[in-house]
């Protein structure tokens, strides 16, 4: 029987679709889901980070705007979203490993 060596550091990559929801929602507007699903997919198509189908990207996207909408990132008015500037910077400084003590 083969026994499998875990290796005890595994590498994580950036989470590129957090990243470019914090960045359209930091902008002054408030968005539709459809509206921002369609800017953060050309954002990610431009960076070639667009994989794995458009509607698994649209899932992920909108699992991570729940995220952030949990988190009190993002406030939900309606269908309508809008990013909260000072809460979105600690939100992705948190997910990135940046501040480990904020909550």
């Amino acid at each position: 029987m083969a026994i499998l060596k875990k290796n005890a550091f595994s590498r994580r990559v950036p989470d590129l679709v957090t990243e470019e929801l914090v960045a359209v929602l930091s902008r002054r507007s408030s968005f539709e889901f459809k509206q921002l699903f369609d800017i953060v997919h050309e954002n990610l198509r431009a960076r070639n980070a667009a994989s794995g189908g458009e509607e698994m990207l649209r899932l992920r996207a909108y699992e991570k705007l729940q995220n952030l909408v949990a988190r009190g990132a993002v406030k939900k008015n309606g269908k309508k979203y809008k990013g909260l500037p000072s809460a979105l910077a600690i939100a992705i400084a948190q997910h990135n490993g940046h501040l480990t003590g904020v909550k």
